[in-house]
């Protein structure tokens, strides 16, 4: 775990990172110093002025700056939770919430943030991120530096992000791995899932290592992505049936994996190699199918599951079925799924359409995003991630003439926020409340870190953000904090921007401006057993055991067989074809004759060599007929 204090670059100086061209750089290589500044024997700037100067420049790393970053007080907003607003200050003091209310007495050396007009809102958290993931032999551009400095410019102060690496390698050592990528580099707090893509004994163990050593409790098995990432279903059951022993959350990619394999066939068969062939061998029903299977398992498993990337309208009607049938399962759309649609890929710039490519895809149906955000503000959708994953376009081109070798994914960090009140509170759907609940208090209640995170409340983290809900922005990929060089959103216009976003207590956005440390972001653990989670599913456990009949003991006749039989049957996955495989009397396609050799008519017979069940029969070469041409009539009776 890392933070502010001790991360340092090559010349032992602190690694802060300025943005704006209005404001000196804290401190990189290029950067000119502060006229008057200096450099104590450690490498960190101070101001040159003396401590007891009154300097302006909150951005000064001077001593009565570093007490005004650790004293916030916060004058004149309105505090927005999911379950209620009101009018109140706020006082922070070395990253907590001390004081919530009004006629706050506040020490001196505390910085005041005027808030009037403005709306004060829990930092969000995004569900669902890939930082520099290593995907179809290359890596996504936005590490945990620029991903994160993108989250926090936009209002966002934690993500949780996956730790997904090839089959057969040890869950451990891959959480390792990320975490050293991450810890030296992220710039707010962070959490991590991570995907299983192969499963053992080994695999449990490590499951249990995980959670209860390392702080994870939600693992995530795809059902697309064959030969790469994908389950078959009895090892995504097993997986489902170890998270509920450990507390943990079943996460599932929902796609038909086969049917793709087959379908994106077909489309270069038929000479389809571009974007629009990703979307159209991967159609809303496969996802649909998948979610439905997913969901099954799960409860089959007595596992809370949930359902990552909600693309669908098929899709999110699935979960909200299940979830009226009391299935403990949680949706999550994404920013890309409710702000904008898949026309895209039938642009006729090639890039273009390959900057939208993901998986699952966005649907071409215009209606989507509006109806999924229907959802989102009704409950039946539950949180909001991004799955954001991003390549420049000479990655994305390694698929210029096979639309199965474009690497999957798309940008959102920044923007989610932004996308949501706009398509959701300024359209009417939902109001603040909501907004606050679907972007960052439903999460840290999921995922057992609220009231840590997800609240404004005394003893909280100081996640905080003021929002203006009057200010617009236009989202463009020119002026984006991410690395990447495509933005789906491009031209879109929000109403709803941050003003100021704080995290652990740290002013990092003040009026537009974004200064970030990098590495001051922490790891922070996610226990097992959410209630919002597990509530219903230890219920269940305690009152919904199977039980046997009580019956006195068969003493009947018993029939018999030859060998073993009884035992192929019992282990065969389909005893019902294992019962007379071998026979060569009753060699059937469908179910065995009975003894006298009668079939069930209603039965299938049919088998892809074309043969039938009575081909061995002797049949006559010919046979004569005395009725004359067209037949001949007895009568009625």
């Amino acid at each position: 775990m890392s933070n502010a204090a001790d991360t340092s670059d090559d010349n032992g100086m602190r690694d802060t990172i300025a943005e704006g061209e209005s404001t000196p750089k804290a401190n990189t290589d290029s950067a000119t110093e502060a006229e008057g500044s200096v450099k104590d024997g450690a490498g960190e700037k101070k101001c040159g002025k003396g401590e007891e100067h009154q300097c302006k420049d909150w951005w000064c790393l001077c001593k009565e700056h570093i007490s005004a970053q650790s004293r916030l007080f916060l004058k004149g907003g309105r505090i927005v939770n999911d379950d209620h607003s009101f009018d109140a200050d706020v006082y922070i003091e070395d990253g907590i919430i001390k004081q919530v209310g009004n006629n706050l007495v506040i020490p001196g050396g505390s910085r005041t943030i005027d808030a009037r007009g403005k709306l004060i809102i829990p930092g969000g958290i995004d569900t669902h991120t890939h930082m520099q993931l290593p995907f179809m032999g290359t890596f996504a551009v936005d590490d945990f530096y620029s991903g994160t400095k993108a989250a926090l410019a936009g209002g966002t102060t934690m993500i949780i992000d996956f730790v997904l690496d090839q089959k057969n390698v040890s869950l451990l050592e891959a959480y390792d791995k990320w975490r050293s990528w991450a810890d030296g580099k992220v710039c707010c707090d962070y959490a991590l899932h991570v995907g299983v893509t192969w499963w053992s004994d080994q695999v449990a163990k490590e499951m249990e290592v995980l959670c209860k050593e390392k702080g994870v409790n939600s693992f995530k098995v795809f059902l697309a992505y064959k030969d790469v990432f994908m389950l078959d279903d009895h090892e995504v059951y097993q997986t489902f049936m170890k998270c509920r022993e450990l507390g943990a959350i079943g996460m599932v990619h929902a796609e038909n994996g086969h049917l793709i394999a087959e379908k994106s066939q077909e489309m270069i068969d038929n000479g389809i190699t571009g974007p629009e062939g990703h979307e159209m061998c991967r159609p809303e029903e496969v996802e649909a199918e998948a979610t439905l299977r997913a969901i099954t398992i799960a409860h089959q498993a007595n596992c809370p599951l949930y359902v990552v990337h909600v693309m669908s309208k098929s899709a999110a009607k699935v979960v909200t079925a299940a979830r009226r049938r009391g299935n403990v399962v949680f949706g999550e759309p994404i920013a890309a799924s409710l702000g904008t649609d898949g026309t895209h890929y039938w642009n006729k710039c090639w890039r273009h359409g390959a900057g939208h490519v993901m998986g699952p895809p966005l649907r071409p149906d215009p209606s989507t995003p509006g109806y999924l955000m229907d959802l989102l503000a009704n409950n039946d959708l539950q949180v909001t991630g991004t799955d954001n994953c991003t390549f420049n376009a000479d990655q994305k081109a390694l698929g210029k003439d096979d639309f199965r070798k474009i690497p999957n994914g798309v940008n959102g960090v920044e923007d989610r926020m932004s996308i949501i009140w706009e398509k959701g509170v300024a359209c009417g759907k939902m109001d603040p409340c909501r907004f606050v609940a679907v972007t960052s208090t439903n999460a840290a209640k999921i995922f057992n870190i609220y009231p840590q995170k997800g609240r404004i409340a005394v003893g909280s983290d100081a996640d905080i953000v003021v929002w203006d809900p009057k200010a617009t922005r236009t989202i463009s990929a020119k002026t984006h904090h991410q690395a990447v060089d495509f933005n789906i959103f491009e031209g879109m216009t929000c109403h709803g921007v941050p003003d100021y976003v704080i995290t652990n207590g740290h002013v990092v956005l003040d009026e537009g401006q974004l200064r970030v440390t990098q590495g001051m972001g922490r790891y922070i653990p996610t226990p097992c057993n959410s209630e919002i989670a597990f509530s219903r599913i230890r219920e269940r456990e305690r009152t919904c055991q199977p039980c046997k009949v009580e019956r006195d003991p068969y003493d009947g006749p018993v029939a018999k067989i030859d060998g073993n039989m009884l035992d192929v049957i019992t282990k065969s996955s389909n005893p019902i074809l294992s019962a007379d495989a071998g026979s060569d009397k009753f060699n059937s396609h469908s179910r065995p004759a009975t003894s006298s050799g009668g079939r069930n008519l209603h039965d299938s017979s049919f088998s892809l060599s074309g043969a039938q069940y009575d081909d061995r029969q002797v049949r006559k070469a010919s046979t004569r007929s005395l009725n004359p041409p067209g037949g001949k009539s007895e009568g009625i009776w």
